[in-house]
């Protein structure tokens, strides 16, 4: 299997680079630059000290850490975030405190995680009419729960 080259340039000797902690995992360990504290239903970005340059056809995607969640409460706000391949801004983590007490973010601590896809570039045609299914309009809750 051949890999993806993702380019990844730290802001400071001392950052932690992105990691696939386990062999298999979908996804590569985010770490905090900074201390921080989140207070409960507190939102902020959080800063990994790294950018990166993706090959054309490719996106990022930022997600929560399990854990994180779980056990604190801590969460990615707009999973999965999005990062193009034209970004070449620092990746920052925006995250929201839905636990009931306080967070302290440590710098070097995993903060989320992010996956590598591959994208498909779509054609918009504008038409009159889209044809019936079976689903038709019905939207949110439409399939029940059972």
């Amino acid at each position: 299997m051949q890999s993806l080259k993702v380019l990844v340039k730290r802001l400071d000797k001392d950052v932690k680079m992105p990691e696939y902690v386990h062999e298999g995992d979908a996804g590569v360990d985010l770490y905090a630059s900074k201390n921080m504290k989140i207070e409960p239903g507190g939102i902020a970005l959080v800063p990994t000290g790294i950018k990166i340059a993706l090959p054309k056809g490719y996106e990022a995607q930022v997600r929560p850490k399990s854990g994180l969640a779980l056990n604190h409460g801590i969460t990615v706000l707009n999973t999965p975030g999005t990062i193009d391949a034209g970004y070449r801004g620092e990746i920052g983590v925006i995250v929201v405190n839905h636990g009931r007490e306080s967070f302290e973010i440590e710098k070097g601590k995993k903060i989320a995680q992010m996956v590598f896809n591959k994208v498909e570039k779509a054609e918009l045609q504008e038409v009159e009419e889209l044809d019936e299914t079976s689903r038709g309009k019905n939207g949110f809750g439409s399939t029940g729960l059972d």
